[in-house]
């Protein structure tokens, strides 16, 4: 977006009729500086999150990044997963995650088996020495945990989860709705809450 282009957007989102009293309204010209915004926050958390991940997994010795752990834990969870499907939840293109698969496959962690009805599938299972590094896995999620949760009631963390668990499953449903409808990615840059149409 080019500088003189702000102006304009922001006249557009104080432009909508808002019911929600004046007190309560969010500034965007305050927002779009500010260290509390959702969407820096939310990336914040999760750049941390993985520093902090690939930093316990080389203390520990475990050969692995945090996307790679995500591919084994996904993998654990759904057995017999296609490579495309693996890729689709990561985000990734299918020749990155074909890497990806490639050095857990050589460190002896994922194998790769035929679909028993499609010959253009590939199926990803884990080996029996996938198993102790699931377990490593999950404990350093588990420290990872507690350091962010640190000196937080668990009600308070109960409240995060469910939070983030909706905000989820509401751009889930908004991503499914743009599939499904290409016109809808047609629609102005202007939110349902009358703010300019950009997550942050």
């Amino acid at each position: 977006m080019a500088p003189n282009d702000a102006p304009h957007l922001v006249t557009l989102a104080v432009e909508q009729p808002d019911p929600a009293p004046q007190g309560m309204r969010e500034q965007p010209e305050a927002a779009l500086g500010s260290d509390r915004n959702f969407g820096f926050l939310v990336h914040d958390v999760s750049r941390l999150i993985k520093r902090r991940f690939d930093r316990r997994a080389r203390q520990t010795g475990l050969p692995i990044t945090r996307r790679q752990a995500a591919v084994i834990l996904y993998i654990a969870r759904n057995e017999g997963v296609s490579q495309s499907e693996v890729a689709s939840w990561l985000d990734m293109e299918p020749i990155a995650l074909v890497r990806m698969l490639d050095k857990l496959h050589e460190e002896g962690l994922v194998e790769r088996r035929a679909h028993p009805t499609d010959r253009r599938i590939r199926t990803l299972w884990l080996t029996p020495a996938a198993r102790p590094v699931i377990e490593c896995i999950l404990i350093i999620n588990q420290t990872i945990r507690e350091e962010a949760f640190a000196g937080l009631p668990a009600q308070a963390r109960d409240t995060v989860i469910t939070i983030l668990d909706g905000i989820k499953d509401n751009l889930v449903l908004q991503e499914e709705a743009a599939d499904s409808s290409p016109a809808a990615g047609a629609t102005p840059l202007v939110t349902a809450n009358r703010q300019v149409g950009i997550l942050e």
